[in-house]
């Protein structure tokens, strides 16, 4: 996934390059679309879901025991999947811990929509017709109580017009806890829409991250609050999480992987930039020494490359992209 980043960024140079020749205002306005449409398929093409899932399990962690979590569950033989399944034990907790499994029963149908994606009135009963179609596919007649069953729709954004639709309908909606909307009025099941920007940041940092423009907070915070969680599905968890997290949003991690007691999750998963860096500062150091002892001897810039190819054993090229890269600013002075 960081390869990926690394392509787009390198694209996204060339649209830099190109956009700076322009000749008019009409064209930067050309290219500036261009550049956005790119960014924003660029989120739709990490692979948000299987993140959510895991970010799902971290929430739901303390009653983890006691859930069964299905993602994709086909409904028929037909392509058609409910998002996340989850199936309460018997034995389970009532009520579970996390504010977002308050609402929950014995099945649960979770729709999630990743970022750039549309959460409509559409959505909406597309995700009860799920529930329907799971009730209405049970191996024996009323195996699955309809009183027994509940929806759960997630997205980054506030979906107003959803709201305003449901609304308009003659739904009542209330923010239950921050973020977390229940829908009452005629319907079939509880349903509640949790609107993942606005849930708490201490108690929903695994969802919060789930971003294309992603909180250094929230990231610190995820962080912070998974360090300590050692098994191995917690640890699959974290990283399918931070996959899509760092994937979206790279240049933030750089900035939180370079400070001081970044956790084992993003130092592994970002290893390949962290050997680069350590790699490009033991290059700067021998460019650096050997330009200052140049310049100590008054040679000259020509003579200054030479030295370089002869000792770093490079090219003449790379000798001058070091010197701009590295010594320029010695040089000077």
């Amino acid at each position: 996934m960081l390869l990926n980043y690394q392509q787009t960024k390198v694209k996204a140079g060339r649209i830099r390059k190109y956009q700076a020749i322009l000749p008019n205002k009409r064209e930067e306005t050309i290219i500036a679309q261009k550049t956005k449409k790119s960014s924003s398929d660029n989120a739709k093409k990490i692979q948000w879901h299987p993140a959510f899932y895991a970010a799902a399990e971290l929430e739901l962690k303390e009653n983890i025991e006691e859930l069964d979590l299905i993602s994709e569950y086909h409904l028929s033989k037909e392509p058609i999947r409910i998002d996340l399944l989850i199936i309460k034990e018997e034995n389970a907790d009532k009520v579970m811990k996390n504010e977002i499994g308050h609402i929950m029963r014995k099945y649960n149908v979770l729709e999630y929509k990743g970022p750039g994606n549309e959460l409509s009135i559409d959505t909406f009963y597309k995700t009860l017709g799920y529930a329907c179609l799971y009730k209405g596919y049970g191996k024996t007649i009323d195996e699955i109580p309809a009183d027994e069953l509940t929806v759960s729709l997630f997205r980054e954004a506030y979906p107003r017009e959803l709201f305003f639709e449901l609304e308009r309908k003659g739904y009542v909606l209330e923010e239950k806890y921050p973020g977390i909307y229940y829908v009452s009025g005629n319907i079939l099941f509880p349903v509640q829409i949790v609107v993942i920007s606005r849930l708490n940041r201490t108690m929903h940092s695994s969802l919060r991250i789930l971003s294309a423009n992603a909180d250094i907070e929230d990231i610190r915070k995820f962080l912070e609050q998974t360090e300590n969680m050692k098994t191995p599905r917690e640890r699959n968890n974290i990283d399918a999480v931070l996959q899509a997290s760092v994937s979206a949003n790279y240049e933030i991690y750089q900035k939180v992987r370079r400070a001081n007691g970044m956790c084992e999750a993003l130092r592994e998963l970002m290893k390949d930039e962290i050997e680069q860096d350590v790699a490009r500062g033991e290059m700067r150091g021998r460019v650096e020494g050997i330009v200052d002892t140049c310049c100590d001897l008054g040679l000259p810039e020509d003579a200054i490359l030479e030295r370089l190819q002869k000792k770093l054993n490079i090219s003449l090229q790379t000798a001058q992209e070091y010197l701009k890269t590295f010594g320029k600013q010695i040089v000077k002075n």
